[in-house]
């Protein structure tokens, strides 16, 4: 039986080694691009909702309350409570692509931006493919992975681990 490392065997070990660290440099960046590619449009929205500090914009109450429209089952219906709804969305668009960015309450963050999507696209059926899709799988792809070493969730869960770990005592 002969033992002796091949060329191809040289090779494909150094291509191994070369993707292994790719995907750990991967694993530190990934997190971070997808908080902010899933924040930044969010947060963009949720600026021009307000005309001054904690003053909604009269756009984006007419909006609520005249344009936007459930579709469901065929049909269109209005939102319920519009002008809260209305203060409502404004704030999350501030609030959660925000603790996206820094990286706190990350997962709560996405899941809120995802329940977000789902109502959007019961808003704007058509925007499925162009804008819903690709954000619904930004925050999926964010409850999946989590945070990231880049995050205050990861240094707040290093130092639950140093104060709560009994060798720590």
């Amino acid at each position: 039986m002969n033992t002796r490392p091949t060329p191809l065997g040289g090779a494909a070990a150094i291509v191994l080694h070369v993707l292994g660290r790719i995907e750990a440099i991967a694993w530190h960046i990934a997190p971070p691009l997808l908080r902010i590619a899933l924040a930044l449009p969010f947060l963009r929205s949720g600026l021009t909702r307000w005309d001054g500090f904690l003053s909604l914009s009269l756009g984006t109450q007419f909006l609520f309350e005249e344009q936007f429209k459930l579709h469901v089952f065929g049909g269109e219906y209005a939102l319920p409570a519009p002008d809260q709804l209305a203060l409502a969305t404004a704030i999350a668009e501030i609030v959660l692509p925000t603790l996206l960015i820094i990286g706190l309450g990350t997962r709560l963050a996405a899941l809120g931006l995802l329940v977000m999507t789902g109502v959007i696209q019961l808003v704007f059926p058509d925007g499925w493919a162009n804008f819903h899709l690709y954000w619904a799988a930004l925050a999926t792809s964010i409850l999946a992975i989590g945070p990231g070493v880049v995050s205050i969730d990861r240094w707040i869960s290093k130092r639950d681990v140093r104060f709560c770990s009994p060798g720590a005592r």
